[in-house]
């Protein structure tokens, strides 16, 4: 028995219940599913248009960049004017997200690779979960799909988020994950991302790439 076990059989004891009692685990799981909603605020309660105009508002107020497109397939060709733009190299990793291997890749001159980043690349693409407006942040859930190494490592981190996944606020984002995922199957991280990294010093200096990219581009699909 393990020290946690040992814990919890004392707590059992004193109360004089073994666990395993169907009215005392159905009381809990009804307590668990009635269970009220936090304060939310009410900026990010908006919807349609105003909710993407709002995304894009505290996106850029956290110094990420944001472009709008229409459908998928104007994705690499945004993404390959961003990068030049930016004076950057044409060269993107990304991982193998279906929804941006669909996406005509070969009408650029992006260099692609695939898989996780060792630490090497300047440039990466993922695709967001879903987005919260309240804040302008992107939400991105780990796996082969978008690995985590590709939100951190790359200077110049691009985060592709469909307009119809961009939600009011946390709350709404963590039930769709919740019931994509479902009971015990929760992706290992999930990430928020809000701005590219920074730091400030004491004089309160911003220095960004502190700890991540220093860069955040968002493109969002108009789909």
């Amino acid at each position: 028995m393990s020290a946690r076990d040992d814990f919890l059989a004392s707590i059992r004891r004193s109360l004089g219940v073994k666990g395993n009692e169907a009215i005392r685990r159905q009381i809990v799981t009804e307590r668990l599913e009635r269970a009220p909603r936090g304060i939310v605020p009410a900026r990010g309660q908006v919807s349609g248009e105003e909710r993407i105009a709002l995304f894009k508002t505290m996106a850029e107020a956290s110094l990420a960049t944001v472009t709008e497109v229409a459908s998928p397939t104007e994705v690499p060709q945004s993404i390959a004017l961003f990068l030049r733009n930016h004076n950057l190299p044409a060269t993107l990793r990304m991982g193998d997200d279906p929804r941006l291997a669909a996406m005509p890749w070969t009408e650029t001159t992006l260099e692609i690779a695939h898989g996780p980043s060792e630490g090497t690349d300047l440039n990466a693409v993922t695709h967001a979960f879903g987005g919260v407006a309240e804040t302008g942040t992107v939400a991105l859930v780990s796996g082969h799909e978008n690995p985590s190494t590709l939100n951190f490592l790359p200077d110049n981190h691009i985060v592709v988020v469909s307009a119809k996944d961009i939600a009011s606020d946390y709350e709404s984002v963590w039930n769709r994950v919740r019931f994509a995922y479902g009971k015990g199957s929760m992706p290992r991280t999930v990430n928020w991302i809000t701005g590219p990294s920074r730091s400030g010093d004491i004089e309160q200096t911003l220095l960004l790439g502190a700890h991540g990219p220093r860069r955040l581009h968002i493109v969002v699909v108009r789909d």
